[in-house]
């Protein structure tokens, strides 16, 4: 070797202890910050639960720990304000909505983004813009038409508010899953002498599973805890979901907070449930399409 190829060869650097630290410290700080973040974010919903296992006369004048758990708040909550028929009610009307959401949003998001009919877009655009309108707005219009149609203080009425109301923004969804799917699947299956059906049932749709996990986690949220609507469409008590209800135990000038915080405990527990079921698929369903191949 050369003298000259010597000088041109370039130096290795050598790594420092400091260098070595440096990633190390970084992702220190990096693990801080973020168990401060969720120790913020967690910090409400220790309070709900500790606060529903603490006697009611020492929410405010005790520590942040009860010095002595009960479960009497639950039992109360159960038994005063019939906490299990409004249960079932919120369970019922979630789980319709759910399935007419999924069913609606699956067969025009797969319309949309691979067949040609007249004024696709334009009727996309205005299935679209009515993402636009704020509830509130629509509350009255709304209103007089279930009572037209008779839907008035009935719980099919909620669910049929709640299915077109959702719609729209899930078939937003599910266009941009069924658009990141190979459109040689669709013709090899039309080769095979598959019909358009076929293809959407068999072929298609299992692979949106992850888009479908995603609608169905948004919408089981957004159905669970509705409040404005049941509580305006509906008017037997019988009938109302959980979020009326628990809205009825904040008093105007007492309240039981013991008991309210037993309620929303118990009303948090199909959330977690149903996001820890779906979890996988719906990280799945938010990446989906970030890389491209």
């Amino acid at each position: 070797m050369t003298a000259e190829a010597v000088r041109l060869r370039p130096r290795r650097r050598l790594s420092t202890p400091s260098s070595r630290r440096s990633p190390l410290l970084g992702r220190l700080v990096f693990a801080v910050a973020l168990g401060l973040v969720c120790a913020v974010i967690a910090l409400p919903l220790l309070w709900m639960v500790l606060t529903s296992l603490r006697p009611s006369t020492t929410v405010f004048t005790g520590g942040f720990f009860p010095s002595s758990i009960t479960g009497e708040a639950y039992r109360d909550v159960w038994t005063s304000a019939q906490f299990g028929t409004h249960f079932l009610n919120s369970l019922w009307i979630t789980t319709v909505t759910v399935a007419g959401v999924l069913l609606f949003a699956s067969l025009s998001g797969y319309a949309f983004a691979r067949l040609q009919f007249p004024f696709k877009n334009v009727i996309y655009l205005a299935l679209l813009s009515t993402l636009m309108m704020p509830a509130t707005a629509l509350i009255l219009p709304l209103y007089l038409q279930l009572r037209s149609l008779g839907l008035l203080n009935s719980q099919a009425g909620l669910v049929v508010l709640y299915v077109s109301g959702s719609t729209p923004f899930a078939v937003l969804l599910m266009r941009a899953f069924f658009e990141t799917l190979p459109e040689e699947l669709s013709q090899a299956a039309r080769l095979d002498g598959a019909s358009e059906l076929q293809i959407f049932w068999r072929v298609v749709l299992p692979l949106t599973r992850p888009g479908l996990a995603t609608v169905a986690i948004f919408q089981f949220l957004q159905t669970w805890n509705e409040f404005l609507y049941a509580n305006t469409v509906l008017r037997d008590t019988g009938k109302l979901p959980l979020q009326p209800v628990l809205f009825s135990l904040v008093g105007q000038y007492s309240t039981n907070w013991s008991v309210l915080s037993a309620g929303l405990v118990l009303s948090v527990v199909p959330v977690i449930a149903v996001y820890v079921f779906m979890q996988r698929q719906f990280v799945a369903g938010m990446t989906l399409g970030a890389v491209k191949n």
